[in-house]
Protein backbone atom coordinates (compact mmCIF):
# COMPACT_ATOMS: atom_id res chain seq x y z
CA UNK A 1 0.00 0.00 0.00
CA UNK A 2 1.51 3.67 -0.73
CA UNK A 3 0.49 7.20 -1.09
CA UNK A 4 -0.87 7.32 -4.74
CA UNK A 5 -3.77 4.26 -3.01
CA UNK A 6 -4.74 6.49 -0.43
CA UNK A 7 -5.16 9.46 -2.37
CA UNK A 8 -7.72 7.70 -4.85
CA UNK A 9 -10.10 7.81 -1.33
CA UNK A 10 -8.90 11.10 -0.15
CA UNK A 11 -7.59 13.42 -2.96
CA UNK A 12 -6.69 15.89 -1.18
CA UNK A 13 -4.14 14.61 0.73
CA UNK A 14 -0.88 16.76 0.82
CA UNK A 15 2.55 15.22 0.05
CA UNK A 16 5.34 15.57 2.31
CA UNK A 17 7.12 18.35 0.81
CA UNK A 18 4.31 20.59 0.61
CA UNK A 19 3.55 19.96 3.93
CA UNK A 20 7.60 20.83 5.08
CA UNK A 21 7.35 23.88 2.83
CA UNK A 22 4.70 25.61 4.21
CA UNK A 23 6.18 24.51 8.20
CA UNK A 24 9.84 25.76 7.04
CA UNK A 25 8.08 29.20 5.67
CA UNK A 26 6.21 29.40 8.61
CA UNK A 27 8.27 30.47 12.05
CA UNK A 28 5.93 30.03 14.11
CA UNK A 29 5.32 26.68 12.81
CA UNK A 30 9.11 25.86 12.52
CA UNK A 31 9.40 26.71 16.08
CA UNK A 32 6.67 24.09 17.32
CA UNK A 33 7.72 21.64 14.32
CA UNK A 34 11.76 21.49 15.56
CA UNK A 35 10.91 21.70 19.35
CA UNK A 36 10.01 17.70 18.90
CA UNK A 37 12.31 14.89 18.73
CA UNK A 38 12.75 13.71 15.39
CA UNK A 39 10.23 10.33 15.93
CA UNK A 40 7.75 13.24 17.02
CA UNK A 41 8.28 14.72 13.44
CA UNK A 42 8.06 11.56 11.57
CA UNK A 43 4.92 10.70 13.20
CA UNK A 44 3.50 14.39 12.60
CA UNK A 45 4.07 14.64 8.83
CA UNK A 46 3.15 11.06 8.54
CA UNK A 47 -0.12 10.85 9.43
CA UNK A 48 -0.65 14.19 7.87
CA UNK A 49 0.81 12.97 4.29
CA UNK A 50 -1.27 9.90 4.77
CA UNK A 51 2.05 7.65 4.83
CA UNK A 52 0.22 6.50 7.99
CA UNK A 53 -3.24 6.67 9.34
CA UNK A 54 -4.30 9.20 12.16
CA UNK A 55 -4.05 7.68 15.47
CA UNK A 56 -8.16 8.18 16.41
CA UNK A 57 -7.50 7.87 20.28
CA UNK A 58 -5.99 11.31 19.80
CA UNK A 59 -8.19 13.79 22.18
CA UNK A 60 -8.70 16.08 19.27
CA UNK A 61 -9.28 13.65 16.71
CA UNK A 62 -11.74 11.29 18.68
CA UNK A 63 -14.17 14.53 20.20
CA UNK A 64 -14.02 15.57 16.12
CA UNK A 65 -15.36 12.28 14.63
CA UNK A 66 -17.45 11.26 17.87
CA UNK A 67 -19.15 15.03 18.03
CA UNK A 68 -22.35 13.68 19.78
CA UNK A 69 -23.98 17.29 19.43
CA UNK A 70 -22.81 18.39 15.89
CA UNK A 71 -22.78 14.77 14.27
CA UNK A 72 -24.43 11.74 17.12
CA UNK A 73 -24.30 8.95 14.20
CA UNK A 74 -20.94 7.85 14.57
CA UNK A 75 -21.16 7.58 18.32
CA UNK A 76 -24.56 5.92 17.92
CA UNK A 77 -22.86 3.59 15.88
CA UNK A 78 -20.09 2.82 17.94
CA UNK A 79 -22.78 2.46 20.81
CA UNK A 80 -25.27 0.31 19.08
CA UNK A 81 -22.60 -2.18 18.13
CA UNK A 82 -20.96 -2.23 21.78
CA UNK A 83 -24.38 -2.75 23.36
CA UNK A 84 -26.03 -4.70 21.21
CA UNK A 85 -28.74 -2.55 20.61
CA UNK A 86 -30.25 0.11 18.42
CA UNK A 87 -29.27 3.82 20.33
CA UNK A 88 -30.38 6.93 19.27
CA UNK A 89 -28.60 10.12 21.70
CA UNK A 90 -31.13 12.45 23.48
CA UNK A 91 -28.40 15.17 24.14
CA UNK A 92 -25.09 15.33 25.76
CA UNK A 93 -24.38 15.38 29.61
CA UNK A 94 -22.19 18.17 31.29
CA UNK A 95 -18.42 16.41 32.27
CA UNK A 96 -17.96 15.34 35.90
CA UNK A 97 -16.60 18.33 37.38
CA UNK A 98 -15.98 16.11 40.83
CA UNK A 99 -13.35 13.65 39.77
CA UNK A 100 -10.30 14.65 41.88
CA UNK A 101 -7.40 16.84 40.03
CA UNK A 102 -4.94 14.93 38.65
CA UNK A 103 -7.51 11.65 37.90
CA UNK A 104 -9.38 14.34 35.42
CA UNK A 105 -6.36 15.32 34.13
CA UNK A 106 -5.08 12.27 33.31
CA UNK A 107 -8.03 10.97 31.68
CA UNK A 108 -7.58 11.85 27.51
CA UNK A 109 -11.72 11.84 26.71
CA UNK A 110 -15.01 11.84 29.00
CA UNK A 111 -18.24 11.58 26.77
CA UNK A 112 -21.25 11.63 28.73
CA UNK A 113 -24.72 11.43 26.73
CA UNK A 114 -28.07 10.35 27.54
CA UNK A 115 -29.41 7.92 25.27
CA UNK A 116 -33.17 7.56 23.92
CA UNK A 117 -34.17 5.13 26.82
CA UNK A 118 -33.55 7.23 29.51
CA UNK A 119 -29.87 5.44 30.18
CA UNK A 120 -26.33 7.33 30.82
CA UNK A 121 -23.15 6.14 28.75
CA UNK A 122 -19.94 7.67 29.94
CA UNK A 123 -17.41 7.21 27.24
CA UNK A 124 -14.16 7.67 28.41
CA UNK A 125 -10.43 7.28 26.45
CA UNK A 126 -6.83 5.83 28.26
CA UNK A 127 -4.10 6.42 26.46
CA UNK A 128 -2.38 4.86 29.17
CA UNK A 129 -4.68 3.17 31.73
CA UNK A 130 -4.76 3.66 35.35
CA UNK A 131 -3.74 2.42 38.15
CA UNK A 132 -6.75 0.48 39.97
CA UNK A 133 -8.72 -0.16 37.64
CA UNK A 134 -11.66 -1.88 39.38
CA UNK A 135 -11.99 0.96 42.10
CA UNK A 136 -11.94 4.18 39.50
CA UNK A 137 -14.65 2.40 37.67
CA UNK A 138 -16.93 1.64 40.25
CA UNK A 139 -16.44 5.12 41.86
CA UNK A 140 -17.29 6.94 38.33
CA UNK A 141 -19.60 4.43 37.30
CA UNK A 142 -21.65 5.23 41.52
CA UNK A 143 -20.90 8.95 40.78
CA UNK A 144 -22.66 9.10 37.17
CA UNK A 145 -25.59 6.79 38.87
CA UNK A 146 -25.86 9.46 41.68
CA UNK A 147 -26.11 12.54 39.70
CA UNK A 148 -28.51 10.85 37.78
CA UNK A 149 -30.53 10.29 40.77
CA UNK A 150 -29.91 13.75 41.84
CA UNK A 151 -30.76 15.12 38.59
CA UNK A 152 -33.78 13.53 38.19
CA UNK A 153 -35.38 13.96 41.52
CA UNK A 154 -35.35 17.67 41.44
CA UNK A 155 -37.16 17.63 37.86
CA UNK A 156 -39.60 14.88 39.11
CA UNK A 157 -39.91 16.14 42.87
CA UNK A 158 -43.04 14.07 44.36
CA UNK A 159 -43.40 12.12 41.08
CA UNK A 160 -40.27 10.50 41.14
CA UNK A 161 -39.68 6.82 42.00
CA UNK A 162 -37.04 4.75 41.78
CA UNK A 163 -38.72 3.48 38.77
CA UNK A 164 -37.37 6.71 36.88
CA UNK A 165 -33.47 5.68 37.44
CA UNK A 166 -32.02 4.13 35.13
CA UNK A 167 -28.94 1.98 33.82
CA UNK A 168 -25.69 3.73 33.32
CA UNK A 169 -23.19 2.30 31.08
CA UNK A 170 -18.97 2.63 31.85
CA UNK A 171 -17.65 2.32 28.93
CA UNK A 172 -13.67 2.31 29.00
CA UNK A 173 -11.16 2.05 25.97
CA UNK A 174 -7.85 1.46 26.37
CA UNK A 175 -4.95 2.22 24.10
CA UNK A 176 -2.69 0.04 26.64
CA UNK A 177 -4.25 -1.64 29.02
CA UNK A 178 -3.69 -1.75 32.46
CA UNK A 179 -2.42 -5.44 33.30
CA UNK A 180 -5.35 -6.67 35.03
CA UNK A 181 -6.53 -6.62 31.48
CA UNK A 182 -3.78 -7.63 29.46
CA UNK A 183 -4.09 -10.80 29.82
CA UNK A 184 -5.38 -12.60 26.80
CA UNK A 185 -4.93 -11.35 23.14
CA UNK A 186 -8.60 -12.86 22.36
CA UNK A 187 -10.42 -11.31 25.35
CA UNK A 188 -10.90 -7.70 24.33
CA UNK A 189 -14.23 -6.55 25.29
CA UNK A 190 -15.02 -7.48 28.94
CA UNK A 191 -18.97 -7.41 30.02
CA UNK A 192 -19.29 -6.77 33.72
CA UNK A 193 -22.35 -6.23 35.89
CA UNK A 194 -23.50 -7.02 39.55
CA UNK A 195 -25.33 -10.63 39.61
CA UNK A 196 -26.05 -13.17 42.68
CA UNK A 197 -24.74 -16.10 43.71
CA UNK A 198 -28.47 -18.09 43.83
CA UNK A 199 -29.28 -16.88 40.69
CA UNK A 200 -32.21 -14.28 41.36
CA UNK A 201 -32.53 -11.68 38.90
CA UNK A 202 -32.49 -7.99 39.40
CA UNK A 203 -31.90 -5.31 37.12
CA UNK A 204 -29.15 -3.86 38.76
CA UNK A 205 -28.05 -0.01 37.40
CA UNK A 206 -24.54 -0.37 36.47
CA UNK A 207 -23.23 -1.93 33.45
CA UNK A 208 -19.08 -1.89 32.79
CA UNK A 209 -17.66 -2.03 29.40
CA UNK A 210 -13.80 -2.46 29.22
CA UNK A 211 -12.09 -2.49 26.11
CA UNK A 212 -8.54 -3.88 25.86
CA UNK A 213 -7.44 -1.81 21.85
CA UNK A 214 -3.91 -3.22 22.33
CA UNK A 215 -5.64 -7.13 22.59
CA UNK A 216 -7.52 -6.67 19.75
CA UNK A 217 -4.73 -5.47 17.44
CA UNK A 218 -2.74 -8.23 19.00
CA UNK A 219 -5.64 -10.87 18.32
CA UNK A 220 -6.12 -9.08 14.50
CA UNK A 221 -2.73 -9.67 13.49
CA UNK A 222 -2.93 -11.29 9.67
CA UNK A 223 -6.76 -11.48 9.79
CA UNK A 224 -9.32 -9.75 8.01
CA UNK A 225 -11.67 -7.77 9.32
CA UNK A 226 -15.27 -9.68 9.02
CA UNK A 227 -17.50 -8.03 11.31
CA UNK A 228 -19.28 -4.20 12.39
CA UNK A 229 -17.56 -4.70 15.74
CA UNK A 230 -14.19 -6.23 14.01
CA UNK A 231 -14.63 -2.63 11.96
CA UNK A 232 -14.65 -0.34 15.20
CA UNK A 233 -12.36 -1.63 17.18
CA UNK A 234 -10.13 -1.48 13.68
CA UNK A 235 -10.95 2.10 13.29
CA UNK A 236 -10.13 2.81 16.86
CA UNK A 237 -7.01 1.32 17.13
CA UNK A 238 -5.17 0.22 13.80
CA UNK A 239 -3.44 3.28 11.11
CA UNK A 240 -1.91 1.27 8.82
CA UNK A 241 -2.96 2.47 5.15
CA UNK A 242 -3.56 -1.34 4.46
CA UNK A 243 -6.37 -1.54 7.38
CA UNK A 244 -8.10 1.52 6.37
CA UNK A 245 -8.26 0.67 3.09
CA UNK A 246 -9.41 -2.69 3.82
CA UNK A 247 -12.18 -1.30 6.40
CA UNK A 248 -13.44 1.79 4.17
CA UNK A 249 -13.92 -0.85 1.32
CA UNK A 250 -15.46 -3.77 3.44
CA UNK A 251 -17.62 -1.14 5.59
CA UNK A 252 -17.92 2.32 3.83
CA UNK A 253 -19.73 4.22 6.26
CA UNK A 254 -16.04 4.75 7.67
CA UNK A 255 -15.14 6.44 5.08
CA UNK A 256 -16.97 9.86 6.07
CA UNK A 257 -14.65 9.23 9.07
CA UNK A 258 -11.99 9.46 8.06
CA UNK A 259 -12.96 12.29 5.52
CA UNK A 260 -13.13 14.26 8.63
CA UNK A 261 -9.18 13.49 9.82
CA UNK A 262 -7.88 13.89 6.71
CA UNK A 263 -9.62 17.46 5.93
CA UNK A 264 -8.74 18.27 9.38
CA UNK A 265 -4.60 17.00 8.52
CA UNK A 266 -4.81 20.41 5.35
CA UNK A 267 -4.60 22.77 8.02
CA UNK A 268 -1.13 22.32 9.40
CA UNK A 269 -1.63 24.81 11.87
CA UNK A 270 -4.16 23.60 13.54
CA UNK A 271 -3.48 19.67 13.41
CA UNK A 272 0.12 20.89 15.11
CA UNK A 273 -1.15 22.50 17.75
CA UNK A 274 -3.50 19.53 18.41
CA UNK A 275 -0.36 17.32 17.96
CA UNK A 276 1.34 19.39 20.51
CA UNK A 277 -1.30 18.87 22.82
CA UNK A 278 -1.61 15.28 22.10
CA UNK A 279 1.95 15.41 23.24
CA UNK A 280 1.72 17.32 26.15
CA UNK A 281 -1.42 14.47 27.88
CA UNK A 282 0.83 11.65 26.57
CA UNK A 283 3.90 13.35 28.67
CA UNK A 284 2.14 13.91 31.55
CA UNK A 285 -0.01 10.82 31.34
CA UNK A 286 3.30 8.79 31.27
CA UNK A 287 4.61 10.75 34.34
CA UNK A 288 1.69 10.12 35.88
CA UNK A 289 1.79 6.66 35.18
CA UNK A 290 5.34 6.77 36.62
CA UNK A 291 4.37 8.58 39.53
CA UNK A 292 1.38 5.95 40.28
CA UNK A 293 3.82 2.89 39.54
CA UNK A 294 6.27 4.11 41.50
CA UNK A 295 4.21 5.07 44.43
CA UNK A 296 2.51 1.28 44.29
CA UNK A 297 5.95 -0.23 44.13
CA UNK A 298 6.89 1.98 47.20
CA UNK A 299 3.67 1.47 49.10
CA UNK A 300 3.97 -2.43 47.80
CA UNK A 301 7.28 -2.28 49.67
CA UNK A 302 6.07 -0.83 52.63
CA UNK A 303 3.65 -3.77 52.47
CA UNK A 304 6.19 -6.49 52.38
CA UNK A 305 7.93 -4.78 55.19
CA UNK A 306 5.72 -4.64 57.24
CA UNK A 307 4.69 -8.09 56.91
CA UNK A 308 8.32 -8.85 57.77
CA UNK A 309 8.36 -6.74 60.33
CA UNK A 310 5.79 -8.80 61.38
CA UNK A 311 6.69 -12.03 60.43
CA UNK A 312 10.19 -10.96 62.09
CA UNK A 313 8.30 -10.48 65.16
CA UNK A 314 6.49 -13.31 65.11
CA UNK A 315 10.11 -15.51 64.52
CA UNK A 316 11.44 -13.79 67.69
CA UNK A 317 8.57 -14.57 69.83
CA UNK A 318 8.40 -18.37 68.95
CA UNK A 319 12.52 -17.87 69.16
CA UNK A 320 11.95 -16.47 72.76
CA UNK A 321 9.37 -19.22 73.30
CA UNK A 322 11.78 -21.41 72.02
CA UNK A 323 14.59 -20.29 74.25
CA UNK A 324 11.98 -20.79 77.53
CA UNK A 325 11.34 -23.97 76.91
CA UNK A 326 15.36 -24.64 76.66
CA UNK A 327 15.89 -23.60 79.72
CA UNK A 328 13.47 -25.32 81.10
CA UNK A 329 14.32 -28.45 79.56
CA UNK A 330 18.25 -27.70 80.58
CA UNK A 331 17.00 -27.16 84.56
CA UNK A 332 15.23 -30.39 83.83
CA UNK A 333 18.25 -31.97 82.20
CA UNK A 334 20.67 -30.57 85.22
CA UNK A 335 18.12 -32.20 88.29
CA UNK A 336 17.89 -35.61 85.95
CA UNK A 337 21.92 -35.33 86.07
CA UNK A 338 21.85 -34.85 89.34
CA UNK A 339 19.52 -37.60 90.62
CA UNK A 340 21.55 -39.87 88.26
CA UNK A 341 25.26 -38.97 89.88
CA UNK A 342 23.32 -39.71 93.18
CA UNK A 343 21.92 -43.26 91.79
CA UNK A 344 25.62 -44.16 90.94
CA UNK A 345 26.82 -43.23 94.18
CA UNK A 346 24.19 -44.96 95.91
CA UNK A 347 25.38 -47.95 92.92
CA UNK A 348 28.70 -47.02 93.90
CA UNK A 349 28.04 -47.91 97.40
CA UNK A 350 26.29 -50.42 96.59
CA UNK A 351 28.79 -52.44 94.46
CA UNK A 352 31.34 -51.87 97.24
CA UNK A 353 29.10 -53.41 99.61
CA UNK A 354 28.40 -56.30 97.40
CA UNK A 355 32.18 -56.48 97.32
CA UNK A 356 32.42 -56.47 101.26
CA UNK A 357 29.96 -59.21 101.14
CA UNK A 358 31.90 -61.61 98.74
CA UNK A 359 34.85 -60.78 100.47
CA UNK A 360 33.66 -62.35 103.56
CA UNK A 361 31.81 -64.83 101.86
CA UNK A 362 34.71 -66.06 100.31
CA UNK A 363 36.56 -65.89 103.83
CA UNK A 364 33.60 -68.14 105.30
CA UNK A 365 34.08 -70.98 102.47
CA UNK A 366 37.79 -70.58 103.05
CA UNK A 367 36.86 -71.50 106.39
CA UNK A 368 34.39 -74.04 105.76
CA UNK A 369 36.76 -75.74 103.18
CA UNK A 370 39.34 -75.67 106.29
CA UNK A 371 36.15 -77.60 108.36
CA UNK A 372 35.72 -79.92 105.66
CA UNK A 373 39.59 -80.43 105.29
CA UNK A 374 39.55 -81.30 109.11
CA UNK A 375 36.31 -83.37 109.28
CA UNK A 376 37.78 -85.77 105.94
CA UNK A 377 41.33 -86.27 108.05
CA UNK A 378 39.54 -86.95 111.23
CA UNK A 379 36.57 -89.12 109.37
CA UNK A 380 39.97 -90.65 108.25
CA UNK A 381 41.64 -91.32 111.71
CA UNK A 382 38.38 -92.41 112.65
CA UNK A 383 38.30 -94.89 110.03
CA UNK A 384 41.35 -96.18 110.94
CA UNK A 385 40.41 -96.66 114.34
CA UNK A 386 37.68 -98.85 113.53
CA UNK A 387 39.91 -101.14 111.30
CA UNK A 388 42.42 -101.30 114.25
CA UNK A 389 39.23 -102.23 116.53
CA UNK A 390 37.73 -104.44 113.76
CA UNK A 391 41.15 -106.36 114.20
CA UNK A 392 41.49 -106.32 117.75
CA UNK A 393 37.47 -107.95 117.82
CA UNK A 394 38.80 -110.40 114.96
CA UNK A 395 41.63 -111.49 116.97
CA UNK A 396 39.75 -111.71 120.56
CA UNK A 397 37.14 -113.40 118.70
CA UNK A 398 39.51 -116.02 117.13
CA UNK A 399 41.16 -116.42 120.72
CA UNK A 400 38.09 -117.00 122.18
CA UNK A 401 36.83 -119.76 119.72
CA UNK A 402 40.56 -121.48 120.22
CA UNK A 403 40.42 -121.20 124.05
CA UNK A 404 36.77 -123.24 123.91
Amino acid sequence: MNKSELKEYFPYIRSRDEIMDEIKNNAGLSSIFYSWNEQEQNEFISFCSGACGVKIMYDSFFKEVMNAESNPEPLEGFLTTILGRKVHILHVLPNDTTRITDEASLLVTDIIVQLEDGSVANIEVQRIGYMFPAQRCSCYSADMLLRQYKRIRSEKKRDFTYRDVKTVYLIVLYERSPHELSGRPECYIHYGRTSFNTGISLDMLQDFILISLDNFHKHMHNKPIETIEEAWLTFLSDDSPERIIELITKYPDFKPLYDIIYRMCTDVGKVMNMFSEELRILDRNTTKLMIDTMTKEAEDAKAELEASRAELDGTRAALSEVKERLNLFNAQLDEANSQLNDAHSQLDEANSQLNDAHSQLDEANSQLNDAHSQLDEANSQLNEKDAVIAQLRAQLAEALAHNS
